[in-house]
């Protein structure tokens, strides 16, 4: 294969190099957009909290899981695709590269059109299925019935920002995440406290900032990547590679999607518990999930570090990749436990602007309950992503109905018998069954190259 006398700006071949810093330089700049992105999800919650109040910050939490579940569905799908286009790029096949990305654009503008119409006609029996408290039903719908309307704006982001990265290129999505995120904070501080356009405004504000982002990163990718991106005979000739996107998106969606339906079971028996509790989940809930993108994003770099060499059959940077990620992983695991047990309490005054004493206290145990377990979620997601970067797609998406299981049982026997106990022990246990699963599925397959892949390198050309 010819060379482009055009090089394509920002690719990173981790085929060659050393495995633990190729991860960690593509690992930082997710790293930073994705507490960027967590950012402006506390703004929100700390804009909203300081300005509204209490029941406000109920509102937003109440709709929380319905909407990543909706999310979740096309950006599993996005997630899967990228892997494809990731095994091609590693393999040196930029007809394969172009094909899988015109397949992702085809697939991507149905679903999201499909998840938008879907969400905002059956919104409300959604959320009265969920037990939202009619204290808050009319703010609860308001926020999600607008952020439904931008799904297709956050879809076409992360479908941007997927192709970047499969081609080892994480710097650029987080500089359009950057100006979202500011964006967005800037925003919330004029539409709510400002404007006072309540729980709405805030919503308008992420649809815009999302917008933007979808847009900079679209044009970025039109002017910079052309070389890869689809010509207008890639479109006819995406359909042998449709199966294996279909099959890998789907495995990943099913995957995200069984556990935000978990979490939407789970949260419709949370909702039942009342205001307060509520309240002090979504609390904790934000302050987990900043804690956790230490873990997620390094998990993600290592797929992409996997899905390369997968492609060029590298079987052993795989093995020594993934032992090391783990090392990495359980270090950051102690370090968020240790934090939750002496800043609890600090860091959720901090984000709610709360004085309820109620409050305060559940969310902090909360707190404790999730990030001491940690160092058991930390192995788990470096298992996951990693087998879902060789094709291992079974032993992941049996993981998830794990978790679903779990959360069924939380919503029919834990919450009501433990009450808001029931609601903070039910992810840590589930972290934990999940990890041995994955552990001892991981140790029965060996990182091999499979007989598709076997297959697909034949025809291997170089760049």
């Amino acid at each position: 294969m010819k060379t482009s006398a055009k090089p394509v700006p920002r690719v990173q071949d981790m085929t060659e190099g050393n495995p633990v810093r190729l991860i960690l330089a593509f690992a930082v700049p997710l790293f930073i957009g994705n507490i960027f992105q967590q950012i402006y999800t506390m703004v929100d919650t700390m804009v909203v909290g300081h300005s509204l109040g209490d029941s406000a910050i109920a509102a937003i939490g109440a709709t929380s899981s319905l909407y990543f579940l909706l999310l979740s569905f096309a950006n599993g799908m996005n997630s899967g695709y990228g892997i494809v286009v990731t095994r091609h790029f590693g393999a040196h096949d930029p007809e394969g590269v172009r094909r899988s990305i015109a397949g992702m654009l085809a697939l991507n503008m149905a679903a999201a059109s499909l998840l938008s119409v879907f969400s905002l006609l059956f919104l409300r029996p959604l959320l009265g299925y969920m037990n939202t408290p009619e204290s808050i039903f009319p703010l609860a719908y308001t926020y999600i019935a607008i952020l439904c309307g931008g799904l297709l704006s956050t879809v076409c982001y992360n479908m941007f920002s997927a192709i970047l990265q499969a081609l080892g290129n994480s710097r650029s999505p987080l500089c359009f995440l950057i100006i979202s995120s500011l964006l967005n904070i800037v925003l919330d501080l004029l539409f709510v406290p400002v404007f006072r356009l309540g729980v709405g405004g805030a919503a308008v504000a992420t649809v815009i900032a999302q917008s933007v982002s979808a847009l900079l990163c679209g044009l970025y990718l039109l002017r910079n990547y052309r070389d890869i991106l689809p010509r207008r005979e890639d479109f006819p000739q995406m359909r042998p590679l449709l199966p294996d996107l279909l099959s890998t998106g789907f495995a990943m969606a099913l995957m995200l999607c069984v556990v935000d339906l978990g979490s939407t079971i789970f949260q419709r028996a949370n909702n039942l518990l009342g205001e307060s509790y509520i309240t002090a989940y979504t609390a904790s809930r934000r302050i987990i999930s900043i804690m956790m993108q230490p873990l997620g994003t390094i998990a993600t770099a290592n797929s992409t570090f996997v899905g390369q060499n997968w492609g060029a059959k590298k079987m052993d940077r795989i093995r020594s990749a993934i032992r090391k990620v783990i090392g990495l992983e359980l270090l950051w695991g102690v370090f968020a436990c240790c934090a939750a047990w002496l800043l609890g309490g600090a860091l959720v005054r901090f984000t709610t602007g709360s004085s309820d004493g109620e409050i305060i206290g559940n969310a902090v145990l909360s707190l404790r309950l999730h990030l001491s377990f940690f160092p058991a979620l930390a192995v788990l997601l470096c298992l996951r992503t990693s087998m879902q970067a060789m094709g291992r797609k079974t032993a992941p998406v049996i993981s998830s109905y794990i978790e679903l299981a779990m959360k069924i049982l939380s919503a029919w026997l834990l919450i009501p018998q433990l009450g808001f106990l029931g609601t903070c022990v039910t992810e840590p246990v589930t972290w934990v069954l999940m990890m041995v699963f994955l552990a001892a599925a991981y140790g029965r397959s060996a990182v091999r190259c499979s007989p598709q892949d076997a297959r697909l390198h034949p025809a291997i050309k170089r760049m």
